[in-house]
């Protein structure tokens, strides 16, 4: 009996001091849940900052006209080839000029008759005007003489602008340059029958070389009409020291291409053309407006209450972050522009804001896992 006293009262008192130590525990914080989360910082990047991108493109003539006859006929000639260097008023190619000599005969043999009939008419007119004096006929027919006299003169005019255009119309069965330049295309052969406006060449005018390039949508604001440029051949070797042409932006399409949803965009080229060549590749450097705007890495973007664009922000003397909504651009492929909200002091979470809550303690690292309020007392 008494071991059982003994072992009761061992037993009571285990149970007190394990009491004692559940109560002890119960009042005090769990060391765990004080915590910091550990995070990486970075202020936002800086201002005013400008990047230069590279384009792809290919040399073309800043004046290509396909050249057509303006009346439809039988190609008789050929005078130039692909790559022939031609000259304003150059002779390239004719048609068979018969019918429209033919028709200019036959319009200038019209106008005779009309000028015949011109003079019949003037000899009547003045001889009733004489008539009329002495009043031998009545003034209405001399009013008809007089009609009769303007009527001719009208087809005298009528069918000498027939032979004028008669006359072009012969002349049109040249094909002559329009300006000096080289003959960038072919597309007919001698003994073929063309229409009027079929393209038979293409010219490419010696006024300047300029290379065509794509701008994409997400950078199309970042560029504008005038910017500088510069311009890489693809045919000089990098190793062998490259040199850039200096360029300027001369146009920008005001829409989309819509099947690349890009911008055509031409460069005309300043200097060096005569070092360039009809459908060399490029590649163009732009060096794009500078951005006012401050940028964060795509991993520091959270999402807000409301479901807007925030960022956590961290408190340097309490190390507490706070979710700040701001306002962003359009997203990069590893930064966004933030246009308001925080400032390039503001300290705020690059990586692990997915596991933040409101009024957290974290402990700031930077990239190279640096503490990075280590001297900062916490409040």
């Amino acid at each position: 009996m008494a071991g059982l006293r003994g072992a009761g009262s061992v037993a009571a008192v285990a149970a007190l001091l394990f009491g004692a130590v559940l109560s002890s525990g119960c009042g005090r914080s769990d060391p765990l849940a004080e915590q910091p989360q550990p995070v990486l910082v970075t202020h936002p990047g800086g201002g005013a900052q400008a990047s230069t991108a590279a384009f792809a493109g290919e040399v073309h003539a800043r004046q290509e006209s396909a050249l057509a006859f303006r009346i439809g006929g039988n190609l008789v000639r050929r005078s130039v080839d692909v790559g022939d260097r031609v000259h304003a008023g150059q002779v390239l190619a004719e048609l068979d000029p018969g019918d429209e000599r033919l028709q200019a005969q036959a319009t200038q043999a019209q106008l005779a008759a009309a000028q015949a009939e011109l003079a019949r008419a003037g000899a009547d007119r003045t001889r009733y005007a004489q008539l009329a004096t002495q009043q031998l006929v009545s003034r209405s027919a001399l009013d008809a003489q007089d009609a009769a006299y303007a009527a001719a003169a009208g087809q005298v005019r009528a069918v000498r602008a027939q032979l004028d255009v008669a006359r072009n119309a012969a002349g049109y069965t040249q094909l002559r340059a329009p300006r000096d330049g080289v003959i960038a295309s072919r597309e007919a052969e001698a003994g073929q029958v063309v229409a009027a406006g079929q393209t038979i060449y293409t010219l490419a005018g010696d006024a300047g070389r300029e290379v065509a390039i794509a701008l994409p949508e997400t950078s199309i604001r970042d560029h504008h009409v005038g910017e500088p440029a510069l311009v890489e051949l693809w045919n000089v070797p990098a190793a062998g020291g490259a040199r850039r042409i200096a360029g300027t932006v001369r146009e920008i399409a005001p829409a989309a291409d819509p099947q690349t949803r890009t911008y055509a965009t031409r460069v005309a080229l300043t200097a060096g053309n005569d070092a360039v060549e009809l459908g060399q590749s490029a590649r163009v450097y732009l060096q794009g407006m500078a951005r006012d705007a401050l940028s964060v890495p795509l991993s520091a973007i959270q999402r807000g209450a409301r479901g807007e664009s925030a960022l956590w922000v961290v408190d340097p003397a309490s190390r507490k972050v706070h979710l700040t909504p701001v306002r962003t651009g359009a997203f990069g492929s590893d930064a966004v522009p933030v246009l308001a909200g925080v400032s390039i002091q503001d300290w705020i979470v690059a990586a692990g804001g997915h596991l933040l809550h409101e009024g957290q303690r974290v402990a700031p690292v930077d990239h190279d896992n640096r503490p990075v309020f280590a001297a900062t007392p916490v409040k």
